[in-house]
């Protein structure tokens, strides 16, 4: 049998080895939701995934009435889905995640152009992220260190229609939220 070669045959064989690769388990995620997807179920992660319906949105905005102020209570009316992942190397392949870049992984995805950095307050070490789709925020990040434990660190992300002054207020009790979840 004589072997054909058609001129679309290398183009099929790159596709397909790109393809490989990409599947790859060390490809950077490049945002929080392929971060949650690739980490979640491996050893030294914990991951709390949490998506609100219409009623416990309007249980968080009435408790968050409860405290008076305005902004914060249409900020937790507005959360839709809540994630957090913390890692801890508790094991040698957590260890050699760290030693792979973990944490670096962590900062290039926040780096991507579909996040905004914003400047921390306060004596959090928490470091904050947006993503907005036109004049609204439709997700937030936070990221911090687990007390305690080095080489840890915590990612938060909610997602949500956030205007400038609910995030504001949101971000002044993420903190506390933070220390509850570790």
């Amino acid at each position: 049998m004589k072997f054909r070669f058609f001129p679309w045959m290398p183009l099929v064989v790159l596709l397909l080895m790109a393809g490989c690769r990409a599947a790859g388990p060390e490809r950077p995620a490049r945002t929080v939701a392929e971060f949650f997807n690739k980490y979640e179920s491996r050893s030294g992660f914990k991951a709390t995934d949490w998506n609100a319906g219409l009623t416990t949105r309007l249980l968080l905005g009435r408790l968050g009435s409860l405290g008076g102020n305005n902004d914060l209570t249409q900020a937790l009316s507005s959360v839709r889905s809540f994630r957090v992942i913390t890692f801890a190397p508790t094991s040698s392949s957590a260890q050699k995640l760290v030693a792979d870049g973990l944490v670096s992984e962590v900062n290039g995805l926040l780096a991507n152009e579909r996040y905004t950095p914003l400047t921390s307050s306060g004596d959090s070490n928490m470091r904050y992220a947006t993503r907005k789709q036109g004049d609204r925020i439709s997700e937030v990040v936070a990221t911090s260190s687990v007390s305690g434990v080095p080489d840890s660190f915590m990612l938060m992300s909610i997602g949500g229609n956030f205007t400038q002054g609910q995030l504001d207020q949101l971000i002044k009790v993420l903190p506390g939220v933070a220390d509850m979840s570790k």
